[in-house]
């Protein structure tokens, strides 16, 4: 199982149920075609399914039920399928279905029991199964299903489709969880901008005014732009060529400060500055490598590497200690800039995408960082 998530696999495993009940039930209605490839019922099942786990993954919601009701309809193979919380019915597909009052007397009958259950419905030719859909342990909505033959059988049909669905919007709930930590971490390195940084910064600008105006004037542009891009909303991404930019208007604003003691580089493949990158991802890199290089020269290298853009910083100062890194690296605090960068990264792309850093007293330091060119489907989206 190396390579698939953990996610991904119970979503397989609670898949192989519903391939042998649900779907398998409304298949059996039709003869197989003549010429019908082994597996094809599976691959039905498999294909219906992902449509409405693709609709689920957006949590419990009137717009998400009513995009995959009609896929749910299709599993269980019954006449009419409902989507309802304790308060309203968010979709309903095909017939013979009751009543809203009615539905949501049996759904609310069904969450507070924590049981499928068998419904009565008046009519010679409808009778219902109720699931109830739950979240950590905790009923949020249930599943009702319709049909002339509903049973036993039908009944076993909607509790693994049911618990198919929790497991989704459990899933959900984790997107939404991970989506804000990284808001909150992006926050969170938003603040830790060091004041040291706005006062040096200031005080360079004022040391301008009467000497040099002109520059104190470009300097002071440069630090308006830079507060500006670091304010903006925290869960952006941006793109590299907007990142490179903010991390231009730094590098002045320290060289300024500096003078002839930091000298810095920059070299871009062209072909990868409209990727898509988390909001100040670069900066604080960069920021590390003036502490710790300074006096000395910060290089910025990003390759392109077909799927991936690849990110060095680079100095050639003091290093760390690899223990003092490690350190900083798992330090909970998300005022340490590295570690946000670090956990943010893996957040977004997985463990295998977090800083790469080769350092040692006396031997500077590097930094990799790997972005994927295609972004998370999770992510926040781009403004």
């Amino acid at each position: 199982m190396s390579g698939v998530s953990s996610a991904v696999w119970v979503t397989l495993c609670a898949l192989c149920g519903v391939c042998g009940g649900a779907l398998g039930r409304a298949l059996a209605r039709r003869a197989p075609a003549p010429g019908e490839p082994p597996g094809e019922a599976t691959f039905l099942a498999l294909r219906v399914a992902g449509r409405a786990a693709g609709a689920l993954r957006a949590g419990l919601t009137r717009g998400s039920a009513r995009r995959a009701v009609r896929h749910l309809r299709t599993l269980l193979g019954a006449r009419g399928v409902v989507v309802a919380t304790n308060e309203t019915v968010l979709a309903r597909a095909g017939t013979g279905v009751p009543a809203d009052e009615a539905v949501l007397a049996q759904v609310r009958a069904a969450m507070a029991d924590g049981r499928p259950r068998l419904a009565p419905v008046s009519g010679p030719d409808r009778r219902g199964v109720i699931v109830p859909l739950t979240v950590e342990g905790r009923a949020v909505g249930a599943l009702a299903a319709y049909d002339a033959l509903a049973g036993a059988a039908l009944l076993r049909t909607a509790a693994e489709v049911g618990r198919w669905m929790s497991g989704q919007l459990e899933l959900a709930g984790l997107d939404a969880s991970r989506r804000r930590t990284m808001e909150a971490e992006a926050r969170a390195l938003r603040a830790q901008i060091s004041p040291h940084f706005v006062y040096n910064s200031l005080t360079t600008i004022a040391s301008f005014v009467r000497t040099d105006p002109e520059r104190a004037r470009e300097l002071l542009l440069d630090f308006a732009d830079f507060i500006r891009y670091a304010l903006r909303r925290a869960a952006d991404f941006t793109s590299l060529a907007d990142e490179l930019s903010c991390v231009d208007r730094y590098l002045l604003l320290e060289q300024a400060r500096f003078g002839d003691r930091l000298r810095f580089t920059v070299q871009v493949a062209p072909e990868v500055l409209r990727v898509d990158v988390p909001f100040l991802c670069l900066q604080p890199l960069v920021e590390n490598a003036i502490k710790h290089g300074m006096p000395g020269e910060v290089r910025v290298v990003i390759k392109d590497a077909g799927s991936e853009a690849h990110i060095w910083v680079e100095d050639d100062g003091i290093g760390m200690d690899p223990e003092h890194l490690r350190a900083a690296l798992a330090e909970e605090r998300t005022g340490i800039g590295l570690s946000n960068v670090d956990l943010r990264m893996r957040h977004l792309y997985g463990q295998d995408y977090g800083l790469m850093v080769e350092t040692a007293p006396g031997k500077g330091t590097r930094i990799r960082l790997r972005i994927p060119k295609t972004r998370p489907r999770t992510a926040p989206a781009r403004h």
